[in-house]
């Protein structure tokens, strides 16, 4: 198993975004291409009780697959980050090494809130989200 090491470059704090509750923000400057974050992700199987509808965690899940029928929940700050159509942030899954990796979209200003979009990571998507 790899190392993963906890990200000193971001912290926790009240959102921006109305309604959104926490949200991730930048420590320090971070340039376009950088590594913000690297997350472990636990599957969470189809048939378990937390993928109900009205689940609490149902809303922190990102999911993969054509039908969306993966659902992941991913550690340290990966599922507190909040979604935007105009992101500064994308995630990657990567599989074999069972983490979710987040990278900034843009160079990102200290203390800026780190937002990516949920909609399948695709930037241009401006579909509504799931839970709306």
């Amino acid at each position: 198993m790899q190392k993963i090491r906890a990200s000193e470059k971001i912290y926790v704090a009240d959102s921006n975004i109305a309604g959104a509750g926490r949200g991730v923000f930048a420590r320090s400057n971070m340039q376009k291409g950088e590594t913000i974050e690297v997350c472990p992700v636990i599957e969470v199987p189809a048939g378990d009780p937390s993928n109900a509808p009205d689940g609490l965690l149902i809303t922190y899940f990102y999911y993969f697959g054509r039908r969306k029928d993966r659902a992941l929940i991913v550690l340290g700050f990966g599922s507190i980050y909040n979604h935007s159509v105009l992101p500064n942030a994308s995630y990657k899954e990567a599989g074999r090494t069972q983490t979710m990796i987040f990278t900034a979209l843009r160079d990102i200003k200290q203390d800026e809130e780190i937002t990516v979009n949920y909609n399948q990571n695709n930037p241009d998507t401006k579909m509504s989200l799931w839970f709306f």
